[in-house]
């Protein structure tokens, strides 16, 4: 089988997900693996993608294989799909796979990335690989890594594939309309990040209307303008000092004029199931600030044009994105049907998260991404110094072996439900005794409750 794989990573030969596949073709010589580097050579490739097609042409099977990058994949394998599907190269009937390394943060909305992309091009797609950073180092990571390409020459010998859903992404814009500015001035600092491009009115109109219906001064940063270097090249250089190795000033420029804001507003249009290579590219350089909570508390929204209710997988992102980072979602407002009152609520959803403070505790997405970098940073300490000492800092090192008292009250519950006589004697103790601080706790606020009510009536 003639097997082409798609490096995304910008490490080109010093990718670590590419080490897996040099140790598939050691194990299964017999098929013939040809790589080409598209996330490094990405700017020669949006000059010229002829030397890709050729290669795509001969291929059987389409073996992405990259590094996870801020929830999907970089920003420079996500370019290339853009490229792709602008080259009218058919690739129809031939098969998918994917190989990822990461500390398996969000590798599943990654996952869902490129298994949607290769819908949209009628690929055949067949699961792929997640593996950590060093599972190839172990035996049994190698073993997964084996197993897993068993499965996928199985999968194509056999013809199985993963079905294309029968999701329709098309949709009709509804029409909006933008009220007049409040002639009262504003206060505040709200920001909008936006990729807008010139032609795209329906978003320029939904951004103005935010404009213009939030009570605070707003101000637009067009990243689409900005004078980007280059994506991410995940060379760790400002693991330390937290400065990034471009010269073009992105880390300054996002700490200065975007995250010293009160709220973020991201507004986009829908390209490829995500937000567009170029918002990619700027949130893969975020990594200037590592794995650092430093938005945490402020609110933040999403202004979005396009089919978003048939977006799962972006839906999700959206979510864990502010979940991680601490921030209330205050909503995603659509063009998809009433844009008016759907930028109405968000604006005024908003206004009253920024008015009250509002910041409730985070859920599975939140605290399970959470914990991976928690136990992350504190291996990696010695390298990644600046996270090392914001975790520190904000007691981010909330390991359960430290609650040595629980783990104690729990052993010696445990003793007791082990003895089967002491158990039968026990009857709803266990669970009467659970709720004792929670009892404690409501008949407290009852008595301050009467004590308020008695003083209230006394006054009057």
């Amino acid at each position: 089988m003639n097997i082409f794989v798609l490096n995304g990573s910008p490490k080109d030969e010093h990718s670590i997900t590419l080490q897996t596949v040099n140790y598939l073709k050691l194990f299964f010589p017999e098929q013939n693996f040809e790589t080409y580097h598209v996330g490094h050579k990405i700017k020669a490739l949006e000059r010229d993608m002829s030397p890709v097609i050729d290669l795509i042409n001969k291929a059987d099977l389409l073996l992405f294989s990259y590094p996870v990058y801020t929830f999907i994949a970089p920003a420079q394998l996500q370019r290339f799909i853009e490229l792709l599907k602008q080259s009218g190269v058919s690739l129809e009937g031939k098969y998918a796979a994917q190989i990822t390394t990461s500390k398996r943060f969000y590798d599943v909305t990654a996952h869902s990335y490129i298994e949607e992309n290769c819908h949209d091009l009628k690929l055949k797609y067949i699961a792929g690989l997640s593996a950590d950073m060093d599972d190839l180092l172990s035996v049994n990571g190698q073993k997964d890594a084996r197993e897993f390409f068993e499965y996928v020459l199985w999968c194509a010998e056999n013809d199985y594939y993963v079905k294309s859903p029968s999701v329709s992404c098309s949709y009709t814009p509804a029409p909006g309309t933008v009220p007049d500015d409040p002639s009262e001035p504003k206060t505040g600092d709200v920001v909008i990040v936006t990729d807008c491009e010139e032609n795209d009115t329906q978003l320029k109109n939904m951004i103005a209307r935010f404009r213009a219906v939030l009570p605070r001064k707003t101000r637009v940063v067009n990243i689409r303008e900005y004078p980007f270097k280059g994506g991410c090249l995940g060379c760790f250089n400002c693991a330390v000092s937290g400065k990034c190795v471009y010269k073009d000033g992105f880390d300054d420029f996002l700490r200065n004029e975007i995250q010293s804001a009160e709220a973020i507003v991201i507004a986009f249009t829908i390209k490829d199931h995500l937000m567009g290579s170029c918002f990619k590219m700027y949130d893969d350089r975020q990594f200037c600030n590592g794995h650092r909570t430093v938005t945490k508390g402020m609110p933040m929204g999403y202004l979005v044009s396009g089919a978003l209710e048939a977006e799962q997988n972006l839906k999700t992102i959206i979510e864990a994105r502010a979940q991680v980072g601490g921030n209330f979602l205050a909503g995603v407002a659509s063009d998809e049907s009433d844009p008016d009152s759907e930028i109405d609520k968000l604006a005024n959803t908003l206004e009253y998260a920024l008015q009250h403070k509002y910041a409730p505790p985070g859920n599975f997405y939140g605290v399970g991404g959470l914990k991976i970098f928690r136990d992350l940073i504190w291996l990696m300490q010695g390298m990644m110094r600046a996270d090392h000492k914001f975790y520190k800092k904000h007691g981010m090192y909330d390991f359960p072996q430290k609650k040595k008292g629980t783990i104690l009250k729990m052993y010696a519950v445990g003793m007791l439900l082990a003895a089967p006589k002491v158990k039968a004697k026990m009857g709803n103790m266990l669970n009467e005794g659970m709720l004792m601080p929670y009892k404690k706790l409501l008949e407290k606020q009852n008595q301050t409750y009467l004590l308020n009510k008695a003083i209230l009536s006394f006054s009057q």
